[in-house]
């Protein structure tokens, strides 16, 4: 008996060793002949998903018409009286003005040709409408009632972060995701709305000192932390607006914003809450601060939440697309190539630019904040930010955001003023041929 359990026990181990070996040999098979559906349906996958944050950053509003449209009531100031609306309305010419975009690729064949032959009233707000309608005004989204008429209004991302070509006249052209628009006059776009109740509640002033805020921003610029903190203005008088920050060449790029707030999906959701005024889900207990904070924590903007979530299913599909920006390249004739080859190398020596400003992201891989004194500026738009520091600014495509100066509220008109800063700054006695070479790789980097 015992000699049968112990052969019979033999038995099963072979098979069972057997059995192992089979299951090794197949699994071995399947790593060394991977399978070719694999990698075509993670290709499929992501050009699904870079599609999806395409639309969402140039259409969606994330239920931000609400604020625009219902509370400040934005489409009766874009409508005009003769529509049904307030006031004289807003003309494309008048809207073309202010910065907004329209994006060529929308309009019909007929209507294009109808404004190459000038049949197209570019001063009614009925062409705005129609506009609208169309789906051409960059990153402002129309909503139409049964009749036809505008029933509200809202923003997407691509209102602050696209621009476009001006291949068919200034302001109208193919649009450029990720480029910062710096014609843009946020604060007089805000300006036209028939009710600013729901912004001069929120920071406690009358309409005419919000106006006079929203007036000092000017082109190109926009005060995120104005309703964090309630100021305005810089201690110097200067408005206190930062520049409206490029979009492409974040990858591999560690916080986002001057100050480094949090990553890109942080900040998406930041704006998309807080700014545009979305319907969706953001906490940050770090803005329940009365002290530094004192708008954000009566507002109670460190936890909103709103069911349904408009914002927060979207910001995966966002981050990827916004990661697939790739910087412009530079124009021909735009730089002087052999002088960037000499700036480069001044750039990675004596320079000791890419100390901090490391390649190929150009920002620091890591912790990417310094202190204000690291780089002998001041820290009022630092300690606006729960970091007190300044984000090292990637500086891919540097040579597409020019317009508005340079440093986060374009104190420096040029790139030849941000090189003597951090020239005298760290005392690299740099030469006059030094800091222009410098410049052209500066212009260079793409």
């Amino acid at each position: 008996m015992r000699r049968s359990v112990l052969k019979l026990m033999t038995v099963v181990s072979a098979s069972g060793a057997l059995m192992l070996l089979g299951a090794l040999l197949l699994n071995v098979s399947a790593v060394s002949k991977p399978s070719k559906q694999a990698p075509l349906a993670n290709a499929a996958n992501e050009r699904d998903l870079f599609a999806q944050g395409r639309d969402v950053f140039r259409n969606d509003t994330f239920g931000d018409q609400a604020f625009w449209g219902d509370a400040l009531q934005l489409h009766k100031a874009i409508e005009g009286s003769k529509l049904g609306g307030v006031g004289p309305g807003l003309s494309p010419r008048a809207a073309l003005a202010t910065g907004l975009k329209v994006d060529s690729a929308a309009l019909p064949a007929a209507v294009v040709d109808a404004i190459k032959k000038g049949k197209v009233d570019l001063d009614s707000p009925a062409t705005t409408l129609a506009l609208l309608k169309l789906n051409a005004v960059v990153g402002v989204k129309g909503f139409f009632n049964s009749k036809g008429t505008l029933s509200s209004v809202g923003i997407t991302c691509a209102v602050c972060h696209s621009t476009v070509d001006n291949s068919f006249a200034p302001g109208i052209g193919r649009r450029l995701d990720g480029w910062a628009n710096r014609d843009l006059n946020v604060g007089a776009v805000i300006s036209l709305a028939p009710n600013l109740k729901p912004v001069t509640d929120l920071l406690g002033a009358d309409e005419a000192t919000v106006k006079k805020v929203l007036a000092s921003w000017g082109p190109g610029k926009f005060d995120a932390k104005l309703f964090l903190d309630g100021k305005a203005f810089q201690p110097d008088g200067r408005s206190a607006a930062t520049l409206i920050p490029s979009a492409y060449g974040l990858n591999g790029v560690n916080l986002a914003t001057y100050t480094g707030f949090g990553q890109m999906t942080y900040w998406n959701a930041f704006v998309a809450n807080l700014e545009m005024h979305g319907q969706g889900t953001f906490f940050d207990e770090r803005l329940n601060n009365a002290t530094q904070f004192p708008v954000a924590t009566k507002a109670g903007f460190f936890d909103v939440r709103h069911s349904p979530d408009l914002v927060t299913p979207k910001l995966g599909a966002l981050q990827f697309y916004q990661l697939g920006l790739e910087p412009p390249v530079p124009p021909k004739g735009s730089f002087d190539p052999a002088a960037a080859k000499r700036g480069e190398a001044i750039f990675d020596g004596k320079g000791k630019c890419s100390t901090c400003h490391v390649p190929p992201t150009y920002s620091d891989p890591g912790n990417n904040l310094h202190k204000p004194s690291e780089i002998c500026t001041d820290s009022f738009e630092a300690d606006r930010s729960p970091t007190h520091e300044y984000r090292t600014t990637p500086l891919r495509g540097l040579w597409a955001r020019t317009k508005g100066g340079f440093y986060h509220d374009g104190r420096f008109q040029s790139l030849g003023a941000v090189v003597d800063h951090y020239s005298s700054c760290f005392g690299l006695s740099l030469s006059t041929r030094d800091r222009s070479d410098l410049v052209q790789y500066l212009k260079s980097i793409h």
